[in-house]
């Protein structure tokens, strides 16, 4: 039996949004549930979900995903959902009241990081309580990739 420590996490990506991390500075991440009905899950199983213009939402107490994209399920004929409907978020009440406190002050937003499967199969959203960069951050940003990539290159050249 392997030792207790060195259990091995699965997670299978389904989606990842990743212009989040360039757009937005990352101030903290939360893992969500995700309450799906079955054709959206077996659409999740293909890997064609879009969480690139979503974000979530707090009204009347529940976290809200608005805007995702998750595509028919083409065995589903007439049973199929709506790809682009809201989708509720499973936090517990504290995780809940701590978001929406630092929404409403902070003025940050909620914007959603990847879509995968956990070890158990079950769909998880991980969120990102993050605040918008301007333009200038954006540019350092840029300047401060192209420049680890080029001493990474000038690295490997030299030994």
């Amino acid at each position: 039996m392997a030792p207790k420590g060195s259990e091995k996490i699965v997670k299978k990506i389904v989606a990842e949004n990743r212009k989040a991390r360039f757009n937005y500075e990352i101030v903290d991440s939360y893992e969500a549930g995700l309450v799906l009905k079955g054709t959206e899950v077996k659409s999740l199983r293909e890997g064609k979900a879009n969480i690139a213009e979503s974000y979530a939402s707090d009204e009347n107490g529940e976290m809200w995903l608005i805007n995702s994209y998750l595509p028919e399920y083409l065995q589903a004929n007439r049973f199929n959902h709506e790809p682009r409907r809201r989708r509720k978020l499973l936090f517990s009440k504290r995780e809940i009241n701590r978001l929406r406190v630092a929404i409403s002050r902070e003025g940050m937003t909620l914007v959603p990081l990847k879509i995968y499967f956990n070890d158990k199969g079950r769909a998880k959203l991980e969120l990102a309580l993050a605040r918008g960069k301007k333009l200038h951050d954006k540019r350092e940003t840029e300047k401060e990739r192209d420049w680890n990539r080029q001493r990474s290159r000038l690295l490997k050249e030299n030994g």
